[in-house]
């Protein structure tokens, strides 16, 4: 039986911000989003403090003796580890670490661990190496007895104890190896972006917090069989299948790495590599969880990453998810939320609605029926008929393949013979 690390949760929060009930509430929050990262690495929360102060110390963050006292309580917690709820400097990580006499872990150093655990491409492994490495590398100084005695477990794993035998030499030659690897993934995205885009296949991409369920309704709308997990941060890989919309229509769905509060953001320029699939798609799907009380911070969140991304302005759905999950109550309020889907992508309920409003919404290139001439040659034109379309008829007839076809309008005009003084102008 696995013996787990028992972690001590540890904030910060002003008492200068307006809305002081409010802002408690967040920080109240964002320590349950903690404690669920905590217990998504692998490690059991024995206890937690909080600090309010006007102003955070600069050197350990909390005050000495809120230091003293998080001391004295991780002890007889037998806590192994100490996890702040904020990004620590490297000066406030080595003061923290030498006045607790705990090994201490930062908000983007779970978030690193958690995803060292789940990452399963090699894309994605060299993704969460890069980031790890950029955010060890302003660690290293001074940090040689500390990063000594870690040894394993939360905070050592993906690079791991390699990584803190590493000079600052060594570990900027690895970025620059890492950074030329993910540019020829960059490139070999590109190019299947380039091969959709000749197929004029459209693509939807999930986007939410993670955890919204964007796995489950991914496979409840492709029949992919993703993994799906209630912890944080299943989806690290995005994975693209084939959306089936109608009779005669066919997009690509695509599920992402799943957003949250606080996401660094050397992580987001590690995962850009993956998250440009965002760029390329006609359609996004913005899943909430419905049943989670803070899902109106968590959708903020999200719109901020979307915003970082320069993806924002894209067309967009709003599903509520779980709705199965809701009380008649807040199912009633929803349903009168204009502009939104409500669904629960576990039972299926309101499926076929969203597949409908996708389909609506991708029909700016509406279907048309019309004869196409073509040539008994022409395989390429020939085959992306059957692909995008549905084919009603095929008729040989004087060294020609004459194919009337239902089609996106988009593949008529491309199809469509030049007219004539067009073609005595080339």
């Amino acid at each position: 039986m696995q013996v787990l690390e028992k972690a001590f949760l540890a904030g910060w929060e002003s008492t200068r911000r307006e809305g002081v009930t409010a802002s408690i509430a967040e920080e109240e929050d964002s320590f349950r989003e903690l404690k669920e990262l905590t217990a998504s690495a692998g490690a059991q929360v024995v206890g937690a403090v909080l600090q309010r102060s006007p102003d955070p110390d600069p050197a350990t963050l909390l005050g000495r003796g809120k230091v003293h006292e998080l001391r004295a309580e991780a002890r007889a917690a037998g806590a192994d580890l100490v996890i702040f709820d904020h990004d620590l400097t490297p000066s406030q990580l080595r003061n923290l670490e030498k006045a607790l006499d705990f090994k201490v872990v930062d908000r983007t150093q779970i978030i690193l661990d958690i995803f060292a655990r789940r990452a399963r491409s090699r894309e994605g492994q060299l993704q969460v190496e890069l980031a790890q490495l950029n955010y060890l590398l302003p660690r290293l100084a001074g940090h040689g007895a500390v990063l000594s005695r870690l040894g394993g477990g939360i905070g050592t794993r993906g690079p791991g104890e390699q990584q803190l035998e590493y000079d600052r030499r060594r570990i900027r030659r690895r970025i620059r190896i890492l950074s030329q690897n993910i540019e020829r993934v960059r490139s070999q995205r590109a190019l299947h972006r380039a091969h959709r885009r000749d197929q004029h296949l459209h693509t939807v991409a999930l986007v939410g917090y993670t955890n919204a369920g964007k796995s489950t309704l991914f496979n409840s709308l492709t029949s992919a069989g993703v993994v799906t997990s209630a912890r944080m941060f299943a989806t690290l890989d995005p994975t693209v299948r084939a959306l089936p919309l109608d009779s005669h229509r066919t997009a690509l769905l695509s599920d992402t790495v799943g957003f949250i509060r606080k996401l660094p953001p050397h992580l987001v320029a590690a995962f850009r590599a993956t998250l440009e699939e965002l760029d390329e798609a006609r359609l996004l799907v913005h899943v909430t969880d419905a049943s989670d009380a803070q899902h109106a911070a968590q959708d903020s969140a999200v719109e901020a990453l979307l915003e970082d991304l320069g993806v924002a302005s894209k067309p967009r759905l709003h599903v509520w998810n779980k709705a199965d999950l809701l009380t008649p109550g807040e199912r009633h309020k929803l349903d009168s939320d204009v502009g939104s889907i409500t669904i629960s992508a576990r039972t299926g309920e309101g499926l076929e609605d969203l597949r409908r409003q996708i389909a609506d919404t991708l029909a700016a290139d509406p279907v048309v029926e019309e004869e196409f001439e073509l040539s008994p040659a022409d395989g390429k034109h020939l085959a992306l008929l059957h692909r995008s379309g549905t084919v009603v008829s095929t008729q040989y007839k004087e060294g020609k393949v004459l194919v009337r076809a239902r089609v996106p309008e988009s593949i008529r005009e491309m199809l469509k013979p030049a007219p004539a003084e067009a073609l005595l102008e080339r």
